[in-house]
């Protein structure tokens, strides 16, 4: 402890409150949170939002180095720099992978399997970084195409918070599918926390995905879209109901998300719950609420308003 802290500290002591009680009683509910869930007084540490924060950036860089790299960059020295990024942004992503296998074994240390198993997940996850540019580009397409305030594939990538919600999903789906499921969350959490709109990593997104405007959209972790889907602002993609084991607990894993074929197109503030089939071609109005499957080719919308003229009262 500084002296300045104990100078700070005592001052605290002298004119608020108890803070060594605090730190007593605070240590305490640590303790007994730790033992309710069999972890020892030093856990294994978590993966870091904040280092996975930079690495996202990295990767971020590495797929769209033109635009999300250096500004400086020239053609020729454009590959030095994505293979310069694209190593330390790996090296960093290793140990955060390490920590994830630690923190599930339950080691404080990785093993010599936990080491092997990390290399094995990053290396796969750098192959599949191609794959994921290509669909990223057909996302941003699909924008373009679909958005007549766009008015270039540039201002798409850098501008469209759709864009860079689905940037961080289809990373964190690979994660996902690879083994490494919180690294996976916490890296979708970061775009949730930074354009409002929520993609749980186990999803399935197909190419060509387009989220316009999309604060408050909603995609469950088991929910399959297909090819040419098009959401607005406020889309939930959810849940009917939450069944329960026959202890109470609820039931996780099972699928409870909506299948959404190909060229679909789901407006504003629509809610659609439950394991149901929207199908191909068809189109969902704003704010409707859908819990049944639907055809190929459906239009879907809320009931219309009735406008009726009643002269002298008549048929009142």
């Amino acid at each position: 402890m500084t002296n300045k802290f104990k100078k700070d500290h005592s001052l605290l002591q002298d004119t608020g409150p108890d803070i060594d009680t605090i730190v007593a009683e605070l240590r305490t509910l640590r303790l007994e949170s730790l033992e309710s869930r069999q972890r020892r007084d030093r856990p294994p540490k978590l993966p870091s939002r904040k280092v996975l924060a930079g690495i996202t950036d990295g990767l971020r860089a590495v797929l769209f180095p033109n635009r999300l790299g250096l500004p400086e960059l020239t053609n020729e020295s454009v590959d030095y720099y994505v293979g310069h990024t694209l190593d330390v942004t790996l090296r960093e992503l290793l140990i955060q992978v390490r920590r994830e296998l630690c923190f599930v074994s339950g080691l404080e240390a990785a093993s010599d399997a936990d080491r092997e198993q990390a290399s094995a997940i990053t290396q796969a996850f750098a192959k599949r970084l191609p794959l994921i540019r290509g669909l990223l580009d057909s996302d941003i397409y699909a924008a373009y195409e679909g958005d007549p305030a766009a008015r270039s594939i540039d201002e798409v990538l850098v501008c469209y918070p759709g864009i860079t919600a689905i940037t961080h999903y289809r990373l964190a789906h690979e994660l996902h599918r690879l083994g490494v499921p919180l690294i996976a969350r916490m890296i979708s959490e970061i775009a949730h926390s930074a354009t409002g709109i929520e993609i749980h990593p186990g999803a399935e997104i197909g190419g060509s995905f387009f989220i316009d405007h999309g604060t408050g959209v909603v995609i469950g972790e088991t929910a399959i879209i297909g090819e040419h889907v098009r959401l607005y602002q406020a889309v939930t993609l959810g849940a009917k109901r939450f069944p329960v084991d026959e202890h109470g607990a609820l039931v996780k894993g099972n699928a409870r998300h909506p299948i959404v074929e190909d060229d679909v197109v789901i407006y504003a503030g629509a809610t659609i719950l439950g394991r149901i089939t929207i199908g191909r071609g068809s189109t969902i109005g704003g704010n409707v609420w859908l819990t049944r499957s639907i055809p190929p080719g459906s239009v879907i919308s809320q009931a219309q308003t009735r406008n009726e003229m009643f002269d002298g009262g008549a048929g009142i």
